[in-house]
């Protein structure tokens, strides 16, 4: 789930607020950083509980409609059921290895705060794909499948009241939110109705050599801030210090660590990997700056014999 991208930017995130705290304290920010990976499972298995809660909201609805003295839009559906046994979302409702995830994490967000519950179910039941959905009696799997991946592509992933709270209830899941939709909906491509419960429960990091890669750049880049410092300077002879972004800075310093640590990711990996994240986190201008002073670090080091790359390496 977790890219080689999104660990250096919680690498990034580590540094950054460390910088900002003017705390020097190294553990600490291992166990931060540990925390912040660790909590973005929490954030899928949430997601994943949104959708359970979703189901039952529907499934009291069709209770609610059948003692219902006035006529609406939906009993004019052919099968009033037909959303609470979709296939897919079936399999994530019944699912007991999720079910005992979420208790052995005391996941209960949505049922003490089951107005946002309310507030997307309501979203689900007025949009274009519910109506057409709706208006036949039976699908197959595939097209449950279709339809749940356009609900959470259209209405839940962009619902504003989700996000702001996801915000609120932890600030490190800002930057895991996109990741994680975009995690769900692959997901739900892939779906298969023989599909066992473990399935939903994916791992967090591909192995342990990717909390390890985390760990190690996080380290490395710290321990040894003052050379890296030295490093940038000696590119930057008519920049001031101040003057570049702490972020600039900060991408700098981890893509110099990554260059002379990893032996086994290609330079060219490194410097496309921070490029891309000076592009998202930083200036405008920032990736044309930093791409420049790598090109001329790499160029220097392979001239002194210091980049030992090994492999076809890691991206």
């Amino acid at each position: 789930m977790l890219t080689r991208r999104h660990i250096r930017v919680k690498v990034m995130q580590c540094i950054y607020a460390l910088t900002q705290s003017k705390d020097d304290s190294l553990q600490k920010q291992e166990k931060f950083l540990r925390f912040s990976i660790e909590s973005m499972y929490s954030l899928y298995l949430l997601v994943m509980s949104l959708l359970v809660e979703i189901h039952q909201k529907a499934a009291e609805n069709v209770k609610l409609s059948k003692k219902k003295y006035l006529a609406t839009a939906e009993d004019t559906y052919p099968n009033k059921e037909k959303f609470i046994n979709n296939g897919l979302l079936l399999q994530i409702v019944n699912n007991e290895m999720l079910k005992a995830e979420l208790k052995k994490r005391n996941l209960k967000n949505w049922y003490l705060n089951d107005e946002y519950v309310r507030l997307v179910f309501k979203d689900i039941i007025s949009h274009r794909s519910y109506a057409d959905y709706m208006a036949k009696p039976d699908s197959t799997y595939v097209e449950d499948k279709e339809f749940l991946s356009t609900l959470f592509k259209e209405v839940i992933a962009p619902n504003e009241k989700i996000y702001d709270y996801f915000e609120d209830h932890k600030l490190t899941w800002v930057d895991d939110i996109p990741l994680v939709n975009t995690f769900v909906l692959k997901l739900f491509k892939k779906a298969k109705e023989s599909h066992p419960d473990r399935f939903f429960l994916p791992r967090l990091l591909k192995d342990d050599a990717d909390m390890d890669f985390a760990q190690k750049l996080l380290t490395k880049t710290l321990l040894n801030d003052d050379k890296l410092t030295k490093e940038i300077e000696a590119k930057t002879p008519n920049w001031d210090k101040d003057r570049i972004a702490d972020i600039d800075a900060i991408l700098l310093k981890m893509a110099i660590c990554e260059l002379l640590n990893f032996p086994s990711i290609p330079e060219k990996v490194t410097i496309n990997e921070f490029l891309e994240i000076a592009k998202e986190y930083s200036t405008p201008k920032s990736s044309i700056f930093i791409n420049g002073i790598l090109d001329k670090l790499v160029k220097e080091y392979k001239a002194e014999g210091k980049l030992n790359k090994v492999g076809r390496g890691l991206i």
